[in-house]
């Protein structure tokens, strides 16, 4: 069975189905790793799995050789998928879930919050009317009495008009009848097109890779961009100077890229941005759906001004035009909670029967993969027939993909191999400090080593992540 979902997702990729023969699987203990109700761990090979042979055979395109064995081990994916929790910096875990992002009980069912971002706290406790002085155990508190008295779907589209963040718990049922939950049963499961008929934009010469833009932010886009880093690509993140982003975050997943700031909203910033466009193989988005498009960053304006580019558009719910929360924000904890995941993943015995929830960020980290993938395969396409590229993976079909379309494998007998995330851990040094002498971010990390393997590939990044923002908006 995992087979068969290895093999509908390297066709969703357009890939040549004789070439899943080059995939190897190393299988551990099933119970052990990345347990659930829910075929989490058939998620995470087969995404892992599509990426690197994606990987292998746009290595062997560019070499002239043939494609090269992929090993997918079943350790270092489910450390992978748990990289946020398993991350030491400096021996301390990362930052993760705020207070504030939870599921509340309300009147008649429960809601989903997410609040990790000082300006999404603000707007759900602007939404529900309670103040912020500080203390988050009141805070908690406060927001718990007034959620108690509302209905969720009223609180779901109050903080959404907020600018907030909160998605009503709904069964499996109940989302395949509501009219988002529809839109994205009916998408692909990764949106592919070609633009136009421009021809292949040339990348550098091995083991150099593609240029890569990434205007992502936690998680699924920063995954795909850090893996398409460990493949060679030259990746440079692009973020807001009014909209920083966590430290922690940064130090899990910005292995192997530069990180550099600039206001899109300046005529010097808009100018840095376009020189780098003009150079640029690969466009990376990850914000709400629309958000850039007042910059000139939709699909159609950058295929004008940088025939032969891959743009690759993340969004959480589908897009704009795909149903009525598709230009909506979203993260993993939202999804799982609107798509019946979170119902799914509750515990039977519970009396309060409380939403439950995947063992790790699996729409995040496996839509990641599957949007790496899909941008190697998309430059492999290119060399055959060009084209400017669009790809548009999404957590919300991810979802529906787990939910009702991916079956759980029916596990060979024992004797297995043991699963300890600590096999699948590293350490590496923090950056040098700056030319003016500011001391690096962290000293030491210890972190999952990269999943993604081919005979002949990368085993590990070629530089550890820098300070957020510190890079020049130059290409190396």
């Amino acid at each position: 069975m995992e087979q068969r979902s290895r093999a509908r997702l390297w066709a969703a990729l357009g890939g040549e189905p004789a070439l899943l023969e080059r995939v190897r699987l190393l299988p551990r203990d099933p119970a052990t790793v990345l347990p659930a109700r829910l075929p989490v761990r058939e998620l995470a090979r087969s995404t892992v799995a599509v990426c690197a042979l994606a990987a292998a055979e746009l290595a062997a395109r560019r070499s002239g050789g043939g494609v090269p064995a992929v090993r997918v081990d079943d350790g270092a994916v489910a450390s992978a998928f748990a990289g946020e929790r398993l991350l030491r910096i400096d021996g301390r875990p990362a930052a993760t879930f705020a207070p504030l992002s939870r599921f509340w009980r309300t009147d008649g069912g429960w809601l989903r919050t997410h609040a990790n971002y000082p300006h999404h706290r603000a707007r759900l406790l602007a939404a529900l009317g309670v103040p912020d002085r500080g203390d988050d155990g009141a805070l908690v508190d406060a927001v718990a009495a007034v959620l108690a008295g509302r209905r969720a779907e009223d609180a779901e589209e109050a903080v959404y008009a907020a600018g907030g963040l909160a998605v009503a718990v709904r069964t499996p049922e109940q989302w395949a009848a509501h009219p988002q939950g529809a839109a994205v049963a009916g998408l692909p499961l990764v949106g592919r097109e070609r633009l136009d008929g421009a021809p292949p934009l040339p990348l550098p010469a091995p083991p150099d890779g593609p240029r890569v833009l990434d205007l992502t932010r936690v998680i699924a886009g920063p995954v795909a961009t850090r893996t398409l880093a460990l493949l060679g690509a030259d990746v440079l993140r692009i973020d807001s100077p009014d909209l920083p982003e966590s430290a922690d975050a940064h130090a899990d997943t910005g292995f192997g890229k530069r990180s550099t700031l600039l206001d899109l909203a300046s005529r010097s910033g808009r100018r840095t941005f376009e020189e780098l466009l003009s150079a640029a193989h690969v466009v990376v988005t990850g914000y709400r759906p629309g958000a850039l498009d007042r910059f000139g960053l939709s699909a159609g304006e950058l295929a004008e001004r940088r025939p032969g580019l891959v743009v690759a558009e993340l969004s959480a719910w589908g897009g704009v035009g795909t149903g009525p929360w598709g230009g909506r924000r979203g993260f993993d904890s939202l999804v799982q909670a609107a798509s019946g995941i979170a119902v799914a993943e509750a515990d039977e015995t519970d009396p309060e029967r409380r939403p439950g929830a995947l063992p790790v960020q699996a729409l995040d980290h496996g839509t990641g993969y599957l949007l790496a993938a899909a941008v190697l395969r998309s430059l492999t396409e290119q060399r055959e027939d060009g084209g400017t590229r669009r790809v548009r993976p999404t957590l919300a079909r991810t979802a529906h993909w787990l939910l009702r379309e991916l079956e759980a494998p029916e596990e060979p007998d024992g004797p297995w191999e043991p699963y300890d995330p600590a096999d699948w851990l590293t350490e590496t040094d923090g950056p040098p400090p700056t030319s003016g002498g500011e001391a690096p971010p962290w000293r030491r990390l210890r972190h999952a080593v990269p999943p993604v393997r081919y005979e002949g590939g990368p085993k590990g990044w070629a530089r550890p992540p820098g300070r957020p923002g510190a890079d020049e908006p130059v290409w190396r």
